[in-house]
């Protein structure tokens, strides 16, 4: 069979003849053909995506230029297509800028910039201008009006595939009623199948952005959000990156790109969070993947075999007899009193000494001296390696492990350190060491017949490492590192190991735990709400904030699924719910712990509730380029779960003690329908006449009574508390008469009718009292907080 290389060898020219036909693609030739990509999959999803765009570039001009976001968004049908107006009260767009933004694809400040922000490629808005002009053939038209300008400005503008050019079909001038913002109109073939998306958007929006005003208007139904707040979200900052969240592909270019000429210089410049101290330890970090480590050996003592001091006296000549002896014992004494020493730090003892010593004996011991002494003592010092092995093997085996076999791989590894035939002295890579341990525990199981597995193995790396020492060489040059591919990785990991702080959050712009409080209620009325807004976490070297809130009861649905919301950066995620890590960690949750139904024990729990989850990052990691869901990363998953179960056990401990209320109005419920029976009955024995039903049942329920006791003109409110438990509690008594002033408590007139607050704590089992004159003719109303209605008995 001919292959299809052969035919082509066959031809002539067939190399020129592809070449010719091969050439480059713009980015909105791109997306034309791959706007699935961008959320324009659907007529019904396009109409959703593009409100989505619009909204958030308005919601990002107003709160970047400090004016509460005032947005209208208006659907229309317009014969078969749609049309889409979006209004905002904005700063308005410069006359320069109006075709850039709308008419070109990935134009934008904001991709390289490390702060939060709704959208940063500069794809969104320009991306619904081409879906319009590729589905009704109709340019955007787009009004804006600056804070200074005297006219609007109007464009009627479409989007040149081949060039990802602006094609400016009308530029004018015109009137606009708004004083400044930004209004664009596009017609798209689209439908209104995705009308719940749609609406959920919007009223998602309005949750996670409690400081605007939202409206919609479509052909059926018309929403309007008012604003919760006036509090605009905080200010972000650009931070500089992270070391732990740069690619080596990245730190090439800012090599490369640096006016730096110290790799410290470099990190602490470049980088947040790196001072002197942690480029430092970054630097450390690199010597030891760049030059390796030098093992530290047990210093010989006095009374061993081996002795430093006679050693180097032997090394030493035509010194002088008292200079050499005690530039030999000093060097012995410091070596002792290290207990470890690394071969570079017995040459830095050397030189110390060789310079004290030669100065107190008008002498020099030179280099060539120094060189003696140093090999001198190293051969002592280093007389017993396998001993030091040993002693780090044994430690980090089982003590399964056979006496003998420890022995033998100590032996081996020794071995490897005295056999090295350079002049770099028991100085060794990571990676080096690791085969040094590999082959001698592969020896020892040949010879020895003993095994040491992956994990034996590891241990025993992990052990000499920490005994090896980092050395003092002089790192390259920033310029030297930039050329060489390797070295930049050795600066890469090194980086990466080191300890460093999270990166600051003032780049981040969290809703706050009050706000998603406000945002929730601005929207769903519901009878309980809490909110959590976590510390910031790292992911990638990027930090983020992860909040929750739930709403539940109220007039939310009954019977149904609990509903998700899910945003990202203020933005709500409509679509890939099943695919985003947020609904993967919801159903994870055991909510039946929480007092919800969940059947199963997994999933999305059942009952009237709504759950919030806000992931803000200065780069959230999603599954797509739509930016519909939140992609599986372990760190922001439990944050994730830990904000969630923030807020649930909120949740929890209201329904427990809304069942216990339940529980308690149905018990007082029925003593209501029998004790004015037994009343009855015990006025006919008795004939005391008619029993206060109320303070006994409070007595009989724990309750805190509140009494009223009248002679002529002196009140007397009297507080039992019947509890095993303190009550604090705010009691207003409306009162038509002047009471005067009374003492413990506070009066204030209004329309006629005087209140008197009292802020009483009755302790369990104790009465408090507050008394007042007023005129016989006088009525009161009395309210009473800081307690739940089940648990209180009026008698007023």
């Amino acid at each position: 069979m001919t292959s299809y290389q052969s035919t082509l060898a066959e031809g002539e020219g067939i190399a020129e003849e592809l070449a010719e036909s091969q050439r480059s693609i713009s980015i909105a030739e791109f997306f034309e053909k791959n706007r699935q990509m961008l959320g324009f999959d659907s007529g019904a999803r396009a109409l959703v995506t593009a409100v989505k765009e619009a909204v958030d570039n308005a919601l990002d001009a107003c709160e970047e230029s400090g004016i509460l976001p005032d947005i209208y968004v208006e659907i229309q049908e317009a014969g078969d297509y749609y049309r889409l107006i979006v209004e905002d009260n904005g700063p308005g767009i410069t006359k320069e800028q109006i075709p850039k933004i709308f008419g070109k694809l990935l134009y934008g400040s904001r991709f390289h910039a490390r702060e939060q922000s709704r959208g940063q490629q500069g794809i969104g808005i320009s991306a619904a201008v081409l879906y319009s002009q590729l589905t009704s053939g109709k340019p955007a038209k787009v009004t804006s009006r600056t804070q200074r300008g005297a006219d609007a400005k109007y464009f009627e503008l479409t989007i040149d595939t081949d060039s990802n050019e602006p094609e400016i079909e009308v530029e004018d001038t015109t009137s606009w009623d708004r004083p400044h913002g930004t209004r664009i109109e596009v017609e798209m073939e689209a439908n209104m199948r995705a009308r719940q998306q749609l609406h959920d958007y919007v009223k998602h929006t309005a949750v996670v952005n409690p400081h605007a005003r939202l409206e919609l208007r479509e052909p059926k139904e018309h929403m309007k959000y008012e604003r919760a707040t006036d509090q605009l979200p905080a200010e972000t900052e650009e931070i500089r990156p992270h070391p732990h969240g740069v690619e080596l592909g990245t730190l090439q270019k800012m090599l490369d790109a640096t006016d730096s000429y110290s790799a410290s210089g470099f990190l602490q410049e470049e980088f947040t969070r790196v001072g002197g101290k942690t480029s430092a330890s970054i630097i450390d970090n690199f010597r030891d993947h760049h030059f390796g480590r030098e093992m530290a050996w047990n210093a010989p003592r006095e009374h061993e075999d081996g002795d430093v001091a006679p050693a180097v006296e032997d090394a030493v000549a035509n010194k002088g007899q008292e200079a050499t002896s005690e530039f030999a014992q000093s060097i012995a004494d410091a070596v002792q009193e290290r207990e470890l020493i690394a071969h570079h730090q017995l040459v830095e003892v050397v030189a110390n000494f060789a310079e004290t010593v030669g100065e107190d004996h008008d002498t020099t011991f030179g280099d060539t001296v120094q060189e003696n002494a140093v090999e001198a003592a190293w051969a002592e010092i280093t007389a017993e390696r396998t001993a030091d092995v040993y002693q780090l093997v044994d430690r980090a085996t089982t003590d399964r492990k056979d006496d003998a076999h420890v022995q033998g791989l100590a032996e081996r590894i020794a071995a490897k350190f005295e056999n090295r035939d350079d002049d770099v002295r028991d100085r060794v890579t990571r990676k080096q060491l690791e085969q040094y341990v590999d082959k001698s525990a592969d020896d020892t199981e040949e010879y020895d017949d003993a095994t040491f597995g992956e994990k034996a193995r590891g241990k025993v790396t992990d052990a000499l490492w920490e005994r090896m020492r980092t050395v003092p060489d002089d790192v390259p040059k920033i310029k030297e590192i930039a050329e060489d591919r390797d070295m930049a990785s050795e600066l890469h990991e090194a980086m990466r190991a080191a300890d460093i702080i999270a990166p600051p959050t003032d780049c981040l712009s969290p809703i706050t735990d009050d706000l998603v409080l406000e945002g929730l209620k601005k929207v769903f009325d519901a009878d309980f709400y809490s909110s959590t807004t976590r510390d910031a976490s790292v992911h990638g070297g990027d930090p983020f904030i992860v909040e929750a809130g739930i709403a539940y009861g109220g007039e939310l649905e009954e019977g149904g699924k609990t509903d998700v919301m899910r945003f990202a950066n203020r933005v709500p995620l409509v679509y890939q719910r099943g695919a985003c890590a947020i609904t993967d960690v919801v159903k994870t949750i055991n909510w039946r712990n929480y007092k919800l139904d969940q059947p199963g024990g997994s999933g999305i729990p059942n009952g009237p509730a709504v759950i919030m989850v806000h992931v803000a990052s200065t780069n959230v990691p999603f599954t797509s380029e739509s930016k519909d869901a939140v992609a599986n990363v372990p760190e922001i998953e439990d944050e994730i779960e830990r904000a969630i179960r923030d807020s649930a056990r909120d949740l929890k401990s209201y329904l427990k003690k809304r069942r216990s209320m339940e529980k308690r109005r149905r018990k007082q419920d029925k003593l209501a329908t029998i004790l004015p029976a037994m009343a009855e009955k015990l006025e006919g024995v008795t004939g005391k006449g008619e029993l206060n039903i109320d303070d006994t049942l409070a007595r009989i329920m724990n309750n805190v009574l509140v009494e009223r006791e009248r002679a002529d003109d002196v009140v007397r409110l009297v507080i039992e508390n019947n509890d095993s438990t303190n009550a604090s509690l705010e009691i207003t008594d409306i009162v038509t008469e002047d009471p005067g002033e009374i003492e413990g408590a506070e009066v204030v007139e209004m329309d006629g009718e005087w209140f008197v607050k009292w802020s009483p704590t009755v302790k369990a089992g104790e009465e408090a009292t507050i008394e007042y004159n007023v005129n016989g003719e006088a009525t009161f109303d009395i309210q009473v907080e800081g307690i739940e209605d089940e648990k209180l008995t009026i008698d007023a």
